[in-house]
C-alpha cells in the first residue's frame, strides 16, 4: 500500500546536505545539474486551495523552464506529498501521499518540469542522514498591508512577524541551511527575482499561499489548470460508477476529451449525464456562516425547481454533510432518487479521503446540471472540470442561496485556449 512504502520512505531513502552542488564548468560536474524548487502551504489549508496553490507555481516553473536564464532553467518543481489535511480523516500518522496516486503526472510534466518527493531524495547520496535546503524563504504579509492599502507588487527580507516553523512536509530529516523570512505581495513568478544569480542547487518557498496567480483565468491559467488531470484510475472509478448507477458514459454524455490536454480544442456541446449533480458544503460552512447557508429545506426547493426544468428524477450528492440530513433531503424530495457514492473498503484503504473526494467531483462535473455552494473551493474545482469538458455557463455556475434577497451566484470564469 502506498502509505507503507511512504513510512518506510522515510527511513531508507536517505538524502545528503546538499553540498556537493557543482559550480558551471566545472570539470566534474559534466552538464549543467538540475536545481530544486519546493513548497510548502499553511498546515490548515485544504485539499483544493492546495491544488489552487500549485497552479501558481506551475506556472513559475513554467516560465523558467521557458527561460534563456542558465540560473532559472534547470528548475524543477517538487510536488509536496500530502499529509494531515484539513477535512480529512487522519491515522495518526503523516500519511506522504504522492501526487500520482490522485493527478496523471504525465500530463502534469506537459506544462512544467515537476517530479515526486521522492525522486527528489533519490537525487542524492543515501549515505547522509539529513537533506539540509540551501536556502528556505517564509513568504509573510507586508505589516499593516491590510491597513494602509498598499498592495503593490514589492517583497523585502525582514524580520520574521511569527516564529517560523523550520519543519518541512512532515519529515524529521529535512532542515535548513539558511532561512530568512521574506514580507511579499505579488504573483509567484516575481519569486524568479530570488533566483537570477542565485547558485544554490535547492530552494524552498515555505507558506506558498501568500503568492499570487499572475493572472487568474487568462490563457496560461487555463493550461495549468487543464494539465491538472485525475490518475486514469480514478476517473476509471468514477466512470464505472456513473454507468451504473446514473446511467451516464462519455460517449453519450458528450464529455470525451483528447489523450493530451494539448490537443483539447474549444468547445461548448457537452450534454452531461441524466441527473442533476449537487455539492453541499456543510460542516464549518453552517458553523462559520449562519447567514448564507441554507437550510436542507431551501436546498429541496430549489432543487425541486431545478428537476422539474429539466425533467430530470436523478440527483448525485456530494457533500461533507450528516447521514440525517442526507435523509431529510431525500424524504423531501421522496419521488426523486437521491444518490451518493459510498466507497467500498478497497477503494477508501488505497486512496483515502483524497480520492474519494476526486471521484465526488468527477461524478458532479459530468452532470446535465450541476448546483454547487457558493465560495467552496471544491465546488469551484467541479466548475473548473464542467468549463473543460465543455458545459454552457448555465448549466455550470449555479449555487444554493438561503434565500431570495441572499443569493449570490457565483464568479464565472470562461476557459481560454
Amino acid at each position: 500500500m502506498w502509505f507503507k512504502f511512504a513510512t518506510v520512505f522515510q527511513i531508507v531513502f536517505i538524502c545528503s546536505n546538499a553540498e556537493n552542488f557543482c559550480q558551471k564548468n566545472s570539470e566534474q560536474c559534466g552538464d549543467e545539474p538540475d536545481r530544486f524548487l519546493l513548497y510548502d502551504v499553511n498546515r490548515p489549508e485544504g485539499f483544493n486551495l492546495r491544488r489552487d496553490v500549485y497552479m501558481r507555481f506551475a506556472v513559475l516553473a513554467h516560465n523558467m523552464q521557458q527561460s534563456a536564464n542558465i540560473f532559472l532553467n534547470k528548475f524543477k518543481l517538487v510536488l509536496p506529498p500530502w499529509s494531515y489535511l484539513v477535512h480529512w480523516d487522519n491515522s495518526g500518522e503523516p500519511e506522504y501521499i504522492p501526487w500520482g496516486l490522485y493527478f496523471d503526472l504525465r500530463s502534469l510534466q506537459m506544462f512544467a518540469p515537476v517530479i515526486e518527493m521522492h525522486e527528489f531524495f533519490n537525487k542524492y547520496p543515501r549515505k547522509y542522514s539529513k537533506l539540509k535546503i540551501d536556502e528556505v524563504y517564509t513568504l509573510q504579509h507586508f505589516e499593516n498591508m491590510f491597513e494602509t492599502g498598499n498592495f503593490e507588487d514589492r517583497m523585502k527580507i525582514e524580520k520574521c512577524l511569527n516564529k517560523p516553523d523550520l519543519t518541512f512536509f512532515f519529515y524529521d530529516n529535512i532542515t535548513a541551511k539558511h532561512a530568512q523570512c521574506l514580507s511579499y505581495h505579488g504573483p509567484a513568478t516575481k519569486l524568479t527575482e530570488l533566483f537570477l544569480n542565485n547558485t544554490a542547487k535547492t530552494i524552498l518557498i515555505d507558506h506558498a499561499e501568500v503568492a499570487l496567480h499572475d493572472f487568474f483565468g487568462n490563457n496560461i491559467y487555463w493550461q495549468a489548470r487543464r494539465s491538472m488531470r485525475f490518475s486514469k484510475d480514478l476517473k476509471k472509478i468514477a466512470g464505472n460508477f456513473r454507468q451504473t448507477h446514473l446511467n451516464s458514459h462519455d460517449d453519450s454524455d458528450g464529455t470525451s476529451l483528447p489523450e493530451n490536454w494539448t490537443d483539447e480544442q474549444p468547445r461548448r456541446n457537452a450534454l452531461g449525464g441524466p441527473y442533476v449533480g449537487i455539492h453541499l458544503r456543510r460542516r464549518d460552512f453552517i458553523r462559520n456562516r449562519p447567514n448564507e447557508s441554507p437550510s436542507i429545506k431551501d436546498i429541496s426547493q430549489q432543487l425541486l425547481k431545478e428537476l422539474e426544468k429539466t425533467k430530470l428524477d436523478t440527483v448525485f450528492l456530494a457533500s461533507d454533510g450528516s447521514q440525517s440530513e442526507f435523509e431529510e433531503l431525500s424524504l423531501l424530495l421522496s419521488n426523486y432518487k437521491i444518490i451518493r457514492y459510498n466507497p467500498p473498503v478497497a477503494v477508501i484503504k488505497k486512496y483515502g479521503d483524497g480520492g474519494i473526494a476526486i471521484i465526488d467531483q468527477i461524478i458532479c462535473s459530468h452532470a446535465r446540471f450541476f448546483i454547487g455552494t457558493h465560495e467552496s473551493t471544491f465546488s469551484f474545482r467541479i466548475q473548473e472540470e464542467r468549463e473543460i469538458l465543455g458545459f454552457p455557463v448555465e448549466t455550470t455556475f449555479n449555487a444554493f442561496c438561503k434565500n431570495k434577497s441572499n443569493c449570490s451566484k457565483p464568479s464565472i470564469w470562461k476557459i481560454v485556449y
